[in-house]
């Protein structure tokens, strides 16, 4: 059974940052669940940023931040 999709779809949001607005620039990961929490009350950004900023939710409620933090350590990003 190959994983390797699931694997680069979590790197990818182990890496993935805010584009704009207060936390712009912050790792999402890293965004305050009451501000992830709002979003999902009133509506997630369309496109890829609205579905990463589901899936930090996603972890944050399980607590599952450290594997996010493990995984862009263990697994970096070449700087774009």
């Amino acid at each position: 059974m190959e994983l390797r999709p699931e694997k680069e779809k979590l790197v990818a949001l182990a890496h993935y940052k805010m584009p704009f607005g207060k936390f712009k620039g912050r790792y999402l990961v890293q965004l305050p669940e009451s501000y992830l929490l709002w979003f999902r009350q009133n509506g997630f950004p369309d496109g890829n940023l609205g579905f990463m900023m589901k899936q930090a939710l996603e972890v944050k409620e399980n607590g599952l931040e450290p594997l996010l933090i493990k995984i862009r350590k263990d697994f970096p990003m070449d700087s774009r």
